[in-house]
């Protein structure tokens, strides 16, 4: 009889208070929303294409670093340890580890156990000697894992935070944040952090990664107003909108915005919002960090000794730190 992983969902906002969160940050004077409205099926999608084009080098460049480094990793990453991945998604990046890190048990987290349930239950056919499970729940604005887990207080716990979507958090969350990853992983002796970080470099090469010459940022990004309308009954038109992918050197982030190409009355049941041309919504940030600006934060964060290990042409770098 082969095992099946455990499936956990926690609390999920209601459909009335997502619509609310929407509605809130399109009526703001500067129009914002949470970059995790980028990622409904279709959103997801389009993601996983984006890893795959040639301007977009996380991907690609932190896959390198894991083949180049990952026996080195190997020796600090304790074995048999619950390996927790944040953000999961398909699960992927964390089963070509599996090999080298030898975990006793792989916790996969994600907003929605909808998405892990298919590629968790490929993934225990292939390892049916590995425990698994899956957890529904949104981490960005609190790390709590569910009591549900019966995670052993005494087995080291790794967290598994790839991709550079620490970047996503302004500098002052991603601390909160990291103090939060902290706290999990200090509970046995030989827990750490495993967090991929996207590193400054020059404008034209961030840039061109987020607005690539076929357009498949710009259909991510534009893909957010058709879920916009599924999830606030908005009347938001593609055509009227374009997407904008800039570099601010001030604050070393990407910003990603839709632009109104010409004025738009977008409407909803109870309101209504005027964009005139040119005015944008705010929908992510990507924050890049240096070597020395990331190895501090983790520090302030409580975490104790740091490794990182980069490509080649340091435009990437992971990060080991032990709890």
């Amino acid at each position: 009889m082969n095992p099946t992983p455990q499936f956990i969902q926690i609390y999920q906002a209601q459909a009335e208070h997502i619509r609310e969160e929407l509605l809130s940050g399109l009526r703001a004077s500067k129009a914002h929303t949470s970059p995790k409205y980028l990622y409904d099926e279709l959103g997801s999608k389009l993601f996983e294409a984006i890893t795959c084009i040639p301007e977009y080098y996380p991907t690609r460049t932190e896959a390198l670093i894991f083949s180049s480094h990952g026996h080195d990793m190997a020796r600090q990453v304790p074995k048999g340890s619950v390996f927790i991945d944040l953000g999961a998604g398909n699960c992927e990046k964390a089963a070509k580890l599996f090999n080298v890190f030898h975990p006793a048990r792989y916790v996969a987290v994600d907003i929605s156990v909808d998405f892990l349930k298919g590629s968790l239950e490929c993934l225990q056919r292939q390892f049916p000697e590995l425990e698994m499970s899956g957890v529904g729940m949104d981490f960005s604005s609190e790390l709590n894992l569910p009591a549900g887990l019966a995670l052993n207080p005494a087995q080291p716990r790794v967290m598994f935070y790839p991709g550079s979507s620490i970047g996503n958090f302004t500098p002052e969350e991603a601390l909160l944040f990291l103090k939060q990853v902290h706290a999990v992983c200090s509970t046995a002796t030989g827990g750490g952090l495993l967090i991929g970080v996207d590193l400054v470099k020059s404008k034209a090469v961030l840039e061109a990664a987020y607005d690539d010459a076929l357009g498949v940022t710009a259909a991510f990004n534009r893909n957010m107003l058709l879920h916009f309308n599924t999830l606030a009954g908005t009347n938001f038109q593609l055509e009227d909108w374009k997407h904008i992918g800039l570099y601010n050197t001030e604050l070393n982030r990407i910003e990603m915005h839709l632009e109104a190409l010409r004025d738009v009355v977008v409407t909803w049941e109870g309101g209504q919002r005027q964009f005139v041309e040119g005015e944008r919504i705010h929908t992510e940030n990507s924050y890049k960090w240096t070597l020395t600006g990331f190895e501090d934060l983790l520090k302030r964060a409580g975490f104790l000794a740091c490794k990182a290990y980069t490509d080649p042409d340091q435009k990437f770098a992971v990060f080991w730190v032990q709890a």
